[in-house]
């Protein structure tokens, strides 16, 4: 059974940064590539990071050079690191094994004064 566990989400300051997890059971992440997407109210979700299974990465223009993704395949998890935190970034995080159904439940990202 697929299971994906996002954790790490919370209320931050603009400028401030957070480190998510998804933490995964069932698959192998370095197996599988993996995304960050995110869901703001009355937007579409979108594709904020990927990461490959050679371990390359993508990341979508608005958080390039402020977010970062990558696993720890000994714990099998994958993490985004999301430094210079803009409002804009506020949004349901959530990990997906990319071209799969397999989502985690998300965690709720707030970036306010």
């Amino acid at each position: 059974q697929v299971q994906l566990v996002e954790s790490g989400g919370g209320l931050v300051q603009p400028g401030g940064s957070l480190r998510l997890s998804c933490a995964a059971s069932g698959i192998t992440v370095r197996l599988n590539a993996m995304g960050w997407y995110r869901q703001a109210p009355g937007k579409q979700r979108e594709l904020v990071a990927r990461i490959g299974t050679s371990g390359s990465t993508n990341y979508a223009d608005s958080v390039k050079g402020r977010f970062t993704i990558s696993r720890d395949n000994a714990k099998n998890t994958v993490y985004l690191q999301m430094n210079s935190l803009k409002p804009e970034d506020t949004a349901v995080y959530s990990c997906n094994i990319l071209s799969s159904d397999y989502w985690g439940q998300g965690t709720q990202v707030t970036v306010s004064s």
